[in-house]
């Protein structure tokens, strides 16, 4: 993992930014990306899955939703990961920022917002707004940034050429946001009966770059697709003899090709890399911005001379070798092994549940670390756990 564990220390001079992200006039650009994560069934469509489980990543200065009862649990589409805006311009200046999510809400955002809602989480997912008076971007002051105690990935976005803001008396490299929604996705792959990858675009939009990646046990492949219209194209799937470095340049690439500064793509893997390359396999697409603004509509006053918005779809999907590598997993006791598909287990664990007629054959062991997996998912979700 890339993790930046301290503040750094930046000089208040605007000039110290690299020329060629500045605008060349007084204007203001906006930078933004982020990541839609979803979990695929076995026709392609996306399934419903417990997007806020997972191993604490957020240090505990990040703000979030009032927590509901510790018995609650909330089953959603996709997870919006990480969406971080970042601001450039030659000379101080206020904003107001305000994004809406018609089909979503938001969770946890830094630095504090002016206003949120709805105010707590819920099943219904919709009109989910945030808002941001005041930003003061590149304002005088001190330029410490907030640390947490432990590691975090959510360090390593602050490493780019954006200018500070401050918003009251918190101040950061940028906004950030996170949050969970009920909304199709466009990118739907699925297995063939031959053992190849059909993947449809379902969207009114073109995907520019889709790259199907497998991790097997350390060894790694990828596919890379592009220009996927609104269509399906079958591949096979990718031969493991790829480096994570290779992949990594090819997503660094993508990732300017519509608009990231190299900077920007960096801190994105940076703060990514770690959980786009993990065990399993899955397709990471670019998002088409009409997508992007339809899901998440943003506005920001004064408007910008120019916004670029970058988010990464990423979407896990159980292979036939890693049903197998599961269903042995499970016979055998080994709860290691079962443990490195991390929160997307307990939907690939009811994959294959179905496809055995309901029935699994699994050691005792692994029921009682099931069942503690599931408890412990709807705590951390109530609780919203932070890394201490």
């Amino acid at each position: 993992m890339l993790f930046s564990r301290c503040a750094a220390a930046l000089a208040l001079a605007l000039p110290i930014f690299a020329a060629n992200t500045l605008p060349p006039d007084g204007s203001l650009t906006v930078h933004e990306w982020g990541t839609f994560t979803s979990v695929a069934g076995p026709d392609g469509n996306a399934i419903e899955w417990l997007p806020l489980a997972g191993t604490p990543d957020l240090p505990c200065f990040v703000h979030h939703l009032n927590a509901p009862n510790p018995k609650y649990s909330m089953y959603s589409l996709v997870r919006m990961e990480t969406p971080v805006l970042y601001f450039y311009a030659q000379r101080p200046m206020t904003l107001a920022v305000r994004v809406a999510f018609p089909r979503g809400l938001f969770t946890e955002w830094y630095p504090q917002a002016a206003k949120v809602s709805p105010g707590t989480l819920n099943l219904n997912f919709q009109d989910g707004r945030i808002a941001w008076e005041n930003v003061q971007v590149g304002a005088s002051g001190g330029t410490e940034f907030p640390v947490g105690k432990g590691s975090s990935r959510y360090y390593a976005a602050r490493a780019t050429d954006a200018a500070p803001v401050r918003i009251g008396e918190e101040q950061e490299k940028l906004i950030f946001y996170r949050g969970a929604g009920n909304f199709d996705v466009p990118v739907q792959p699925k297995f063939t009966g031959d053992g190849k990858l059909e993947i449809r675009n379902t969207g009114s939009a073109p995907v520019a770059v889709a790259i199907l990646f497998e991790n097997r046990a350390g060894k790694m492949g990828y596919r890379v697709i592009r220009g996927l219209a609104r269509e399906s194209v079958t591949v096979e799937t990718p031969a493991l003899s790829a480096s994570a470095g290779a992949v990594r340049a090819e997503l660094a690439g993508a990732l300017q090709e519509i608009g990231l500064y190299a900077r920007e793509a960096q801190a994105m893997l940076a703060t990514w890399g770690d959980s786009w390359f993990e065990e399993g396999m899955r397709v990471m697409y670019l998002a088409p911005r009409s997508m992007v603004d339809t899901e998440l509509p943003l506005e920001v006053k004064p408007a910008p001379r120019q916004t670029t918005r970058v988010f990464v779809g990423r979407v896990e999907l159980l292979s036939p070798a890693m049903q197998g590598t599961i269903e042995t997993a499970l016979a055998a006791g080994d709860v290691e092994t079962l443990a490195k598909y991390g929160r997307f287990l307990d939907r690939f664990v009811d994959q294959i549940r179905v496809r055995h007629g309901g029935t699994l054959n699994a050691a005792p062991g692994v029921a009682a670390f099931l069942n503690a997996r599931s408890a412990e998912a709807i705590k951390q979700f109530a609780a919203f756990r932070c890394v201490q």
